[in-house]
């Protein structure tokens, strides 16, 4: 299915503090991305694709227009979507990921604007993110197949190829004629003799009118 690309602006990431922020042990560990198409109308999300920066889970929900002039609240359409396995290893950390919108929990059509809630619960990581975010939706149909004329593709009896089989001899008449063949030669070979046949003598004697003078 094709898929086209959709203008949209990526707005800076808005921090949720987690811990105390008093002290320097209190992190950043979830991240709020929101994405907005300026000048675009609402369209129907075929999928999402980016490139993972040390994101151990995503959530991300979507407002969509609920009529022509309203536009609807936001929606949870993706869960806590896992990205990295275990949030303390590398595994996952750097994948290029897509998202689908039979993925997502909810319609995809007539969004609006999109939020991207990072998470990252591990204290290892300094900083973590979402890289090289697209958005596509669905691209238009393709066109049928063009329908060659009937002529073209059913050509008349008289062109079409005759069968294999039609004007050749019946294979089991072949069979029972070579057969006969066979035999008549058997009796004739049996009943050679080795005697040698004069070309025109008869008991020992020649017919003169068989004789020709030269």
């Amino acid at each position: 299915m094709s898929r086209v690309l959709v203008p949209c602006h990526v707005k800076s990431t808005v921090a949720l503090q987690v811990g105390d922020v008093r002290t320097s042990q209190g992190r950043p560990g979830v991240l709020v991305i929101d994405v907005t198409f300026p000048g675009v109308a609402p369209f129907e999300l075929q999928e999402i694709t980016f490139k993972n920066y040390y994101t151990a889970f995503l959530s991300i929900r979507v407002r969509q227009q609920s009529s022509m002039l309203t536009p609807g609240k936001w929606v949870t359409c993706l869960r806590d979507y896992c990205l990295m396995p275990d949030p303390h290893s590398e595994e996952g950390a750097q994948e290029y990921v897509s998202l689908f919108k039979h993925q997502m929990l909810c319609d995809m059509a007539r969004v609006l604007e999109l939020r991207l809630i990072l998470r990252q619960p591990s204290p290892l990581w300094v900083s973590f993110t979402l890289e090289e975010l697209q958005i596509y939706q669905q691209g238009p149909k393709v066109s049928p197949a063009v329908n060659f004329p009937k002529w073209l593709s059913h050509p008349v009896p008289s062109e079409q190829p005759a069968p294999l089989h039609e004007g050749l001899p019946d294979p089991s008449r072949v069979s029972s004629e070579v057969q006969q063949m066979w035999a008549l030669t058997e009796m004739i070979r049996a009943s050679h003799t080795s005697t040698r046949i004069g070309r025109f003598d008869v008991d020992g004697c020649y017919d003169l009118n068989l004789l020709s003078y030269t």
